[in-house]
């Protein structure tokens, strides 16, 4: 099969689809090896980030979908889906970005590092599909745990959990408080203790 008609069938396939089509399914529908399929992908998305194109292929973990340009979102949205747009608040943007950093975590965990009750927070990423519940804990009571879903990777652009920015590291203080303006920039330099995770013990509120 050349190109072109490569080109074709995979863009055909992840229209007709409208989800994410497993590397694997198009392997196997287009009899090509994986490197191939990736690297015919690959010259498809540069055709795609022409400003005359209004559509892109995006990869999510071991997937890939056919998707609007974020760009012209704004223009779609009140046609296609009659909701109010989802806006999130900065709390529950820093409650996502603490269960992206720690995935299966307890509400009590992300209320440990927030300092203040989750629940309002938990219940808008997960109507947003944002995050989804990981099962019980092997803690006491058997609290639920969260992730994020594919639907966050997609919708801040990221291709798996791997992609997202690296923590930096802080020195604590005497009395194991972050010191915010002192941040390690050389891990050759004097070792410090990085912040702390809360600690998952029996005196966390209980999930039932």
């Amino acid at each position: 099969m050349d190109i072109g008609k490569a080109k074709a069938v995979i863009e055909a396939i992840l229209f007709a689809a409208g989800r994410q089509v497993n590397i694997k399914e198009l392997v196997i529908a287009l009899e090509i090896s994986k490197d191939d399929l990736e690297n015919i992908i690959g010259l498809m998305q540069e055709e795609y980030k022409k400003e005359d194109r209004g559509i892109d292929i995006i990869k999510v973990e071991e997937s890939y979908q056919l998707c609007t340009k974020k760009e012209i979102y704004e223009y779609i949205y009140p046609v296609l889906d009659k909701r109010s747009k989802p806006n999130l608040s900065n709390a529950a943007i820093e409650t996502l970005s603490i269960i992206a950093y720690n995935p299966k975590i307890t509400r009590a965990e992300i209320e440990a590092i927030r300092g203040v009750s989750a629940d309002a927070c938990i219940y808008k990423l997960l109507e947003y599909e944002l995050i989804q519940e990981a099962g019980k804990s092997d803690l006491p009571g058997k609290p639920m745990t969260y992730v994020t879903t594919n639907e966050f990777l997609k919708r801040f652009g990221y291709t798996s959990l791997n992609d997202l920015p690296e923590l930096p590291r802080y020195k604590l203080d005497e009395n194991q408080q972050i010191v915010i303006d002192e941040l390690i920039e050389n891990d050759n330099e004097n070792i410090e203790d990085e912040a702390p995770s809360p600690e998952r013990d029996d005196k966390e509120d209980i999930e039932n």
